[in-house]
C-alpha cells in the first residue's frame, strides 16, 4: 500500500504548481492552513541548500470536525499534507497523503468511511492537476 498519491507536472513552474494545487484543493472544500518552505527552513536553521520543496497543510473543516468528534486524538494526523517539490530537471511533483494509509493504525470504524471520502477528494485533486 502506498502512503501517497502524486502527479508530475512537466512545463509548470514551482509557483504555478502551488497555485494549481491550492485551487484544486479549494474545489474539493480544502483550505491551506499551513505552508512550510522546507528549502528556506533548512537554509536558515542548518545552512543547507535544498531543492524547492513546500509542505501544504490542507484541511477540509467538515471532514476534520467529523473526525474529531469520532476520535479526539485524530488531530495528530491533521491536516492532510500535500507536498510540492521541484526536481533537478525542472519538473514539479505534487503528492498528497493517503488518509487511509495514515489512519490505518487507528481502530475506529467511523474513521474508515471518513478516510475513504477524504481519499476520493485528494485523488481527484491530484488527477485534476494533469491534462
Amino acid at each position: 500500500m502506498s502512503y501517497y498519491f502524486n502527479a508530475l507536472l512537466k512545463g509548470t513552474s514551482f509557483e504555478e504548481a502551488i497555485e494549481l494545487v491550492t485551487a484544486e484543493l479549494k474545489k474539493e472544500g480544502f483550505g491551506v492552513l499551513t505552508e512550510i518552505d522546507v528549502k528556506e527552513t533548512l537554509k536558515n536553521k542548518i545552512d543547507v541548500d535544498f531543492k524547492k520543496y513546500k509542505i501544504l497543510g490542507a484541511c477540509n473543516p467538515h471532514f476534520a470536525h467529523k473526525a474529531l468528534l469520532s476520535e479526539d486524538k485524530i488531530g495528530v494526523f491533521l491536516p492532510c499534507n500535500v507536498i510540492v517539490e521541484e526536481h533537478e530537471n525542472g519538473d514539479v511533483e505534487v503528492a498528497a497523503v493517503d488518509p487511509i494509509a495514515s489512519m490505518s493504525t487507528v481502530k475506529n470504524n467511523t474513521l474508515g468511511s471518513l478516510a475513504e471520502e477524504v481519499q476520493e477528494k485528494l485523488i481527484k485533486v491530484i488527477k485534476n492537476l494533469t491534462p
